[in-house]
């Protein structure tokens, strides 16, 4: 055992040593989370405002009500506003000039300039700016009649809060009767992005770990090893090993990376690595089983990241299963991603437990076990072939 761990290590950091490796395995995949989680992800902020306004009470008092509304506030300048609206970096930017807060400290009529963006969502915005603005305004104008009628202005605002809040305003509950809308409802921004991405590097990642087997069995690395008091097993034994490594590696650096920085949540963390280390075991069948088949690495590469990318795509990770027609989801189902998507889908939005997820893993074993046994052969025939 230890002489496989040792050529497993040996295959990790032959992995690691390639320097194209750097980009694909620890830069690209966080780029596509953040990709993913930024145009379909959910739980992100309800919408955001940029606000160009010098301090006073009618900036203040619009800024209090779209915060309570559960709006992100920012504050710039005037033309910091515009820039962010036209590269789409806000829902929204409301100008507040000296004029409108001078009108609304007299209790008079406010105008404010708003200008949507061209995001999806600077509609919704928009509307809760005009609500916000007609409570600032309603209020204020309550103030002012109070004090007109000799009340402090103190007490009339500290009396304005005590009567809303002794009476039980409206509530409105929205009850969604759409499965896909239920399925990813209370997923954080990134969380979907981040489980399909790790599927998709993790078996990419094996696949490219087949070139070094077959840079191994061409320059005689694996003739030489089996040359040391290292039997057929061990040697065989690490190269599978190795190529699990790799796997297991890639996902493991996903899974904290995007925690940390993206604050995913994983679910139950001992049950989502569960299943990334069994389909980490699948893809390093499948990479055992292109290395022994294939001699050139030129071939090996584009086969490898041909079938990832087309087994990735059937399986979930470029497109959610949930929107996949019936026939499609069917289909998906020969693919290893799909199940792992499902495993994590049932840890990460249903709170799953083991016995929840036992299917999937079942099926994930089989897999495994199929890929491993046809690896492990087809490299012990070419290397028969090879003496």
């Amino acid at each position: 055992m230890t002489r496989a761990l040792a050529i497993a290590g040996v295959e990790l950091r032959r992995f690691l040593k390639d320097r194209s490796n750097i980009f694909f395995v620890f830069i690209f995949p966080l780029l596509l989370v953040v990709v993913i989680g930024a145009q379909f992800g959910g739980g992100g902020s309800t919408g955001r405002v940029a606000v160009a306004a010098e301090d006073s009470t009618l900036r203040t008092a619009v800024v209090e009500v779209l915060e309570d509304d559960g709006l992100t506030v920012t504050f710039a300048d005037a033309e910091g506003v515009r820039e962010q609206v036209a590269r789409g970096r806000t829902d929204a930017g409301v100008f507040i000039d000296a004029a409108a807060a001078t009108a609304y400290t007299a209790g008079e009529g406010v105008r404010l300039e708003v200008v949507p963006s061209s995001q999806s969502q600077s509609q919704a915005t928009m509307q809760r700016i005009r609500t916000a603005a007609e409570a600032v305004r309603v209020e204020q104008a309550q103030v002012v009649v109070l004090t007109e009628r000799g009340v402090p202005a103190d007490d009339a605002q500290t009396a304005l809060e005590a009567a809303r809040e002794s009476v039980a305003g409206p509530t409105l509950r929205v009850e969604s009767v759409n499965e896909i809308q239920q399925e990813f409802s209370g997923l954080g921004q990134f969380d979907l992005g981040a489980s399909s991405q790790l599927l998709l590097f993790v078996f990419l990642s094996s696949l490219a770990g087949s070139v070094t087997l077959i840079q191994a069995r061409r320059q005689g690395v694996i003739a030489r090893t089996l040359a040391a008091p290292v039997s057929t097993a061990q040697a065989l034994g690490g190269q599978a090993l190795g190529r699990f490594v790799i796997a297991l590696f890639q996902g493991s650096y996903i899974m904290g990376a995007t925690a940390l920085l993206f604050g995913v949540d994983w679910g139950n963390i001992w049950l989502s690595l569960t299943v990334l280390t069994v389909f980490s075991t699948v893809a390093a069948g499948a990479a055992m089983l292109v290395g022994a088949l294939m001699d050139n690495e030129g071939a090996a590469s584009g086969v490898g990241i041909g079938a990832g990318l087309v087994l990735a795509a059937l399986g979930g990770c470029m497109m959610p299963l949930e929107f996949f027609p019936d026939t499609m989801r069917t289909i998906a189902n020969i693919t290893p991603h799909a199940w792992a998507y499902e495993a994590f889908a049932e840890i990460q939005r249903q709170e799953g437990t083991l016995a929840d997820i036992l299917p999937q893993l079942g099926v994930l074993l089989g897999m495994a076990l199929v890929l491993l046994a046809l690896g492990t052969w087809a490299l012990r025939r070419s290397l028969v072939r090879s003496m």
